[in-house]
């Protein structure tokens, strides 16, 4: 028992230093652009874990849905003229259409099967976005305005000035803020959901399907609302990030992005709450800072460092790191019970 509150403390303290350093981050010289553009990938890979990590479900086609959102909420914006928290919520909510029309055909297959459907039917999305005329094929959206929050605040890069006349305040820390408070507000309600007595049956189904079935649990339902939910939630994270950097592509939908999401959700931690967001980071980070210096090679580079977390890090950077704080809080506490 004790235990298990020193390594929640531990936690909880690691929780509050990230969003401290997130909050300075565009104070403190980390350019605001790239952090939200982190942040919306980490909403995508916090999505994914409460499929993967907490269900037990591998879909290999999550880009889709990151896709609708991104390509919804772009055109929605740019052409028809919505406020850009409208053009989100249009967005999130193609997205969990999309995904409530797929979880209907795949819920019902496991395994190997379901992930082989999950992609197939997210093929078959990412070719409706290469010949639709609304979606600009290979060319992708441009220009997707950031436009001005509850039509009063404005969300684009704009200069502003020095806080306290010394502090440089970045031309983009209002959308960054927002970003920021919307991340925040996810990575809330994704912990809401698993601690929730619903999410409890998600565990059980993950662990032991058959014996939740035999418990009278409607498996199916509770996986099909599972999988609407993480559709929802990764939709946000592409609406998101159409706003920061103005533009939805076909890499959005691309396959290549469903694997980098297995990728984020593995090396960080699959089944934690952290895991997923520094495995976003990580992954977001290496593609910024290799892109330029080793060109095409940064792929190579990613898979091994997969392939080396998958060998010595099984259970992602924080799996591991809570896994040996739990085992030195063990053995402090076998210490302490033999000496008395």
């Amino acid at each position: 028992m004790a235990s298990d509150f020193h390594t929640s403390k531990l936690a909880r303290l690691g929780l509050w230093a990230g969003l401290a350093l997130l909050i300075a981050a565009p104070f403190i010289g980390l350019y605001p652009v790239f952090v939200m553009t982190a942040l919306c990938y980490a909403i995508f890979a916090c999505a994914f874990n409460l499929l993967l990590g907490y269900t037990g479900l591998l879909s290999f086609g999550h880009a889709a849905y990151f896709a609708a959102a991104a390509y919804a909420t772009g055109w929605l914006v740019r052409s028809a003229g919505l406020p850009p928290e409208l053009g989100v919520l249009a967005g999130v909510g193609i997205a969990a259409l999309v995904g409530l029309v797929v979880g209907l055909i795949a819920i019902r297959r496991q395994g190997i099967y379901f992930a082989m459907t999950t992609l197939a039917l997210a093929q078959m999305v990412y070719f409706v976005f290469l010949q639709a005329p609304f979606t600009g094929g290979e060319d992708g959206l441009q220009g997707v305005p950031r436009g001005k929050l509850l039509g009063t605040i404005s969300l684009a890069s704009e200069p502003r000035g020095k806080l306290f006349g010394a502090i440089a305040v970045p031309d983009d820390v209002v959308m960054y803020f927002v970003v920021l408070a919307v991340f925040v507000a996810v990575f809330l309600f994704v912990r809401r959901i698993v601690r929730s007595p619903y999410g409890q049956v998600l565990k059980a189904i993950r662990e032991n399907e058959p014996r939740a079935i035999s418990l009278g649990y409607d498996v199916d339902r509770y996986k099909l609302l599972a999988f609407v939910l993480s559709t929802a939630l990764a939709g946000l994270g592409g609406s998101l990030k159409t706003l920061v950097l103005g533009f939805a592509t076909l890499s959005d939908a691309h396959w290549s992005l469903s694997g980098e999401v297995v990728l984020m959700t593995l090396l960080g931690g699959m089944g934690t709450f952290a895991g997923p967001v520094l495995g976003a980071f990580t992954i977001i980070g290496l593609q910024n800072l290799l892109a330029d210096r080793v060109g095409e090679w940064v792929t190579v580079i990613i898979g091994v460092i997969f392939v080396v977390c998958v060998v010595a890090f099984r259970k992602g950077f924080v799996g591991e790191l809570l896994a040996w704080q739990q085992r030195r809080a063990n053995y402090t506490s076998a210490q302490q019970v033999s000496k008395e």
